[in-house]
């Protein structure tokens, strides 16, 4: 006899009920309208954009319709110079890691009166979530959770902020599912230069492009 039929579990039947119901403890991504939503960046130049001021920030320019953040002594970003929403929208963005080994998206953006930001592949390169809630990063929060990515592969973001969540996922599938309740949001240090809506990478050389705003409400 295998060892597939000593364990009933690793059956033929009780391997298609573990698929099934690992299947449905992914959550996918709602469909949405972002395809008509606003287009952030033009493929072309940082019109709608500055640089943000970081110290010590690495160069950030475009090439082959992407927005480059290159490797600094900390933080390197950019800023959104008009009007952000402060609730009900969703923007998407397509992100890669060209070079370093931390996050090489994050996103701050606006909750409401306060903000926060998701964080994409942080401490050691694979860490995401929100931070900070509770005064907590995305290291030591709930929402933190682990994921590989890798370098020079493009992955597709989606932020939703609603009223009472925080939704974020990458490439089609949840990586945060946040019910605002009573909790306290805040940013780190390093990215209040990002407010209220900006995107940063940390010493880490970045690439950002196809950045779309839909609002929601």
């Amino acid at each position: 006899m295998s060892f597939v039929h000593k364990i009933p579990f690793l059956k033929p039947s009780g391997i298609l009920i573990f698929c099934v119901l690992l299947l449905w403890g992914i959550k996918f991504v709602r469909p949405g309208n972002n395809d008509s939503g606003e287009n952030l960046f033009n493929g072309a130049s940082l019109d709608g954009w500055e640089v943000t001021d970081f110290d010590g920030h690495g160069r950030v320019f475009v090439s082959d319709s992407a927005i480059v953040l290159e490797k600094g002594a900390k933080c390197t970003g950019i800023r959104r110079l008009e009007d952000f929403p402060k609730t009900d929208y969703e923007v998407t963005l397509e992100a890669k890691r060209v070079d370093g080994y931390d996050f090489f998206c994050g996103m701050t953006f606006p909750v409401k009166d306060e903000f926060c930001s998701l964080i994409v592949g942080g401490w050691g390169g694979t860490v995401v979530g929100l931070s900070s809630i509770d005064g907590l990063d995305a290291s030591e929060n709930f929402t933190g959770k682990m994921k590989r990515f890798r370098e020079d592969e493009w992955y597709r973001i989606l932020l939703r902020v609603t009223e009472t969540k925080i939704e974020a996922y990458i490439n089609n599938v949840s990586v945060v599912d946040f019910d605002l309740g009573e909790h306290k949001l805040s940013v780190r240090s390093e990215v209040r230069p990002s407010r209220p809506f900006g995107i940063a990478t940390w010493k880490t050389t970045g690439a950002l492009r196809r950045i779309k705003l839909q609002k929601t409400d």
